[in-house]
């Protein structure tokens, strides 16, 4: 049995992303019976969901979690909708910079998460990592990436396979504020630890009031 989880390449002149070194950080692992699979997303819309479906396909994950990098946050950011929007404030990693199109033309508005989002947080916090919950996976890769995974794990398929996004800080020497790689590896890995033993999450308040 395997978790899928997923990274970025680095993008915006940055020469490294932070989601991809915790990834590959974790690749090999075993969680709780279940092997972790680590891959690299390119942070290219279309082609990110090519990887994606193309990695499904390969390795039959029970879970997948993709990780990118949220510039300007505090904490581990789990979220909980993707929408059916792209809406690039720069290019991508090939020039590619849509505005106001859909990621997938005739699919839903938006998905939820199916990650136990909350009992997920519950789990970091207990451990001293900063987490929250985040309400919007912004409009550019990630966001498409996760639509696009939500959409294909709502295939026939895929049934009984759950997936979400987590949008993991800066590194400390790309800015502040920051997270240690070490934080964001041991972070993901608690995070996957829970999701995979919390079949149904929990009720706790995570809500924002703007």
């Amino acid at each position: 049995m395997s978790v899928l989880v997923t990274g970025f390449d680095p993008f915006g002149g940055s020469p490294t992303n932070p989601s991809w070194h915790a990834v590959h950080a974790l690749h090999g692992r075993d969680i709780a019976g279940h092997r972790i699979v680590g891959a690299e997303i390119p942070t290219v819309f279309g082609a990110s969901l090519q990887r994606l479906e193309a990695l499904l396909d390969e390795h039959r994950p029970q879970l997948v979690l993709c990780t990118g990098q949220a510039g300007g946050r505090t904490a581990l950011s789990l979220e909980r909708v993707a929408i059916n929007v792209n809406d690039a404030r720069i290019p991508d990693n090939a020039g590619a910079q849509p505005i106001d199109v859909p990621v997938i033309p005739g699919a839903p508005a938006a998905y939820f998460s199916t990650l136990p989002i909350k009992a997920m947080l519950q789990a970091l916090v207990a451990a001293g990592v900063r987490a929250e919950v985040s309400q919007t996976a912004g409009t550019f890769v990630c966001n498409h990436t996760f639509f696009g995974l939500m959409h294909l794990l709502a295939r026939p398929q895929w049934q009984g396979v759950r997936g979400g996004l987590v949008h993991v800080p800066w590194l400390p020497e790309q800015g502040q504020p920051s997270m240690r790689l070490d934080e964001i590896v041991r972070g993901l890995e608690i995070a996957i630890a829970c999701a995979l033993a919390t079949p149904r999450d929990i009720r706790k308040e995570a809500g924002a009031l703007n």
